[in-house]
């Protein structure tokens, strides 16, 4: 395609520019222009007030839907000064609207539920969630889909439509993570003396909260042992480090006072060989 070619192409636009219409185009260029200067000046002061104020994602949220709303509201109110029906558009955006409302129901449930995720505020960047069965840190939350790292380092995308629709569990969520052990001891070993030793190891640790308050008790009786039940809360931001820390002081010092964790038993019971012989001679 040749410069003839395009300039034909561009003909009719052209023609309809005359002389005594340049002024309207002019004056909605001016407008659009100075709508986008406006938008910058605006976008650039609502970063700046609410910087300290709103977490970074929903900031550029905001901003970014106050900057194109601003574009477009200027835009639809420059149309009729260059001579164009806004009401036979509205008309045909809408038939649009609603083709591409069947054809793309997926992608507008998507948009939707990122914006309800940004208002209802369930997860935030940098929370440890669970999602559709996927645990990890939320790592970016978009208009289209949610960003998860998991604990091995991989990423994964999850649609926002179902991460609005799912189950969600914070693990960040309350400034505080209850820690729980089940402790299998021997029948012969001292239960009293046991749980003794694990409440003290928990008073003693410096992140283990006093309130609520841990507890420690006998919660059940199995085939091979005593189950202790050892509960406490510790801050969410030291709960790994005390949970790992917590179970190695007391495995070791159940062990330096006698007390060990007994091995799956089994009593298996023997026929005499009488008691074979009568039955085979029956």
């Amino acid at each position: 395609m040749n410069l003839q070619d395009i300039l034909e192409i561009f003909k009719p636009i052209l023609s309809a520019i005359s002389a005594k219409n340049v002024f309207p185009f002019v004056l909605a260029i001016t407008f659009i222009i100075l709508s986008i200067l406006i938008s910058k000046g605006l976008t650039i002061g609502l970063r700046k007030y609410f910087k300290e104020k709103m977490e970074k994602d929903r900031l550029g949220v905001l901003l970014k839907i106050t900057y194109y709303s601003i574009i477009a509201l200027t835009i639809i109110l420059v149309l009729p000064i260059i001579g164009i029906n806004t009401s036979s558009l509205l008309v045909a955006g809408g038939v649009t609207g609603i083709i591409i409302g069947f054809a793309s129901q997926s992608i507008v449930g998507n948009l939707m539920s990122g914006f309800f995720l940004m208002a209802e505020r369930p997860i935030k960047i940098g929370s440890q969630v669970e999602i559709d069965s996927v645990r990890g840190y939320v790592e970016d939350i978009g208009l289209m889909s949610t960003i998860l790292r998991d604990y091995e380092g991989l990423y994964t995308r999850i649609p926002n439509e179902k991460v609005f629709t799912n189950n969600i569990k914070n693990y960040s969520a309350n400034v505080a993570r209850r820690i729980e052990y089940s402790i299998g001891i021997r029948f012969t070993d001292d239960a009293e003396k046991a749980i003794n030793i694990v409440k003290e190891l928990v008073d003693e640790h410096p992140y283990i909260l006093k309130h609520p308050s841990p507890d420690v008790f006998v919660d059940n009786i199995s085939d091979s042992s005593v189950i202790l039940m050892m509960r406490a809360w510790a801050p969410i931001s030291q709960w790994y480090e005390t949970k790992k820390e917590l179970l190695w002081q007391i495995k070791t010092n159940l062990e330096k006072e006698g007390i060990q964790i007994p091995y799956p038993q089994r009593v298996i019971w023997f026929a005499n060989d009488k008691s074979l012989g009568k039955n085979n001679s029956n």
